[in-house]
């Protein structure tokens, strides 16, 4: 290291912030390309006696935090997080809430890959070879993810998630611009309407992002307005949260891909983990997927989850499996992030 660059580095390394400055420190990773922002330091804290409550809490009374770490200066459109609470279950090793760009989230697979990925790897939970297991609470409900682990480090993880069903087969909207859309509605944690993407036109690939954002954006209005979500336990997830565009698979092997636009026009770069268990739901009430059977399904990126049914179950009136969904996430780095009063843009800002 050469003199200048020592000096910086040693006097970047002494300098702290004033102590009225917000301070919130985080672990990130990705898993398939999707980002994860693991906050372990620093949010004030948390009421609420259920995952729900404490959800709400935070919309209510901490959403600046939320804001300050998914936009920009600090995150991007297409930023997700995660927040490490308390469990409500006596024997859940952790909670977590799910955040991002627009709002917060019910459940994510690609979050609960890399925050259990993340937990091995750093020592939160005593690492047991060759199968380390977790248990979550989420705000959709209780996860149980295994990893691969070899010399204390997390491989490939599963998960077991939420019971997923179907609430429409082939059903229709018009949306304005695109005509009449055809489209399935399955709950997989959050619901979506899963779209051929060939009634639009539009490959699945990145050159084609803008179009697929202004596609979701438009078909997920059109069905919010004219279909009624109503989770048979829980309203507060009763919402339509995106729409997945489905087409042919790239590689050989694989049995589709898939391109998630959730919230306001995030795309997710993962084959998203909600999005594969409605699939499989919607798989399985079709004939297409018997209990056991593993297939691989791609994202924008080309990346990979792969999904099957572990078994069934009931969701009050819908009968549901249970998907059991399979990815790698990867560490990318540590952060400590700060807050001057002075700063005109401290609660962060979005020009998308």
């Amino acid at each position: 290291m050469d003199a200048i660059t020592r000096r910086w580095h040693d006097a970047a390394g002494n300098w702290k912030p004033d102590a009225n400055w917000i301070q919130v420190e985080t672990i990130d990773a990705h898993t398939a390309g999707e980002p994860l922002r693991i906050i372990v330091a620093g949010y004030p804290n948390i009421l609420g006696k259920t995952i729900l409550q404490q959800r709400e809490f935070v919309r209510a009374n901490l959403d600046t935090y939320r804001q300050l770490l998914m936009l920009e200066p600090r995150g991007h459109a297409d930023m997700y997080g995660c927040l490490i609470v308390p469990p409500n279950t006596d024997d859940a090793d952790f909670g977590v809430l799910f955040l991002h760009h627009a709002g917060y989230s019910s459940m994510c697979g690609h979050g609960i890959i890399a925050v259990t990925k993340t937990a091995i790897d750093v020592g939160l939970v005593d690492a047991t070879e060759p199968k380390t297991t977790i248990h979550i609470d989420s705000p959709a409900g209780r996860i149980v993810a295994s990893a691969d682990v070899h010399q204390r480090r997390a491989g490939s993880v599963t998960f077991d998630n939420v019971a997923s069903f179907v609430v429409e087969l082939d059903a229709s909207v018009n949306v304005p611009s695109w005509g009449e859309i055809r489209f399935d509605l399955a709950f997989g944690g959050a619901y979506y309407a899963y779209v051929d993407a060939g009634q639009l036109g539009i490959d699945l690939i990145p050159a084609h992002v803008g179009d697929l954002i202004q596609a979701g954006r438009d078909i997920k209005r059109a069905v919010a307005d004219n279909f009624v979500i109503d989770h048979p336990l829980h309203a507060e997830l009763s919402f339509l949260y995106g729409i997945i565009f489905i087409g042919p698979a790239q590689q050989p092997g694989r049995h589709s891909r898939h391109v998630c636009i959730f919230a306001d026009g995030q795309v997710d770069r993962s084959p998203t983990g909600t999005g594969v268990s409605g699939r499989a739901a919607i798989e399985y009430a079709g004939g297409r997927l018997p209990i056991g059977q593993e297939i691989v399904v791609e994202s924008i990126l080309g990346t990979t989850f792969t999904v099957e049914v572990a078994r069934t179950t009931q969701m009050g009136e819908f009968a549901g499996v249970i998907p059991r969904v399979g990815g790698k996430a990867f560490l990318t780095g540590r952060h400590w992030f700060f807050v001057d009063p002075a700063d005109p843009l401290k609660r962060g800002f979005s020009l998308r």
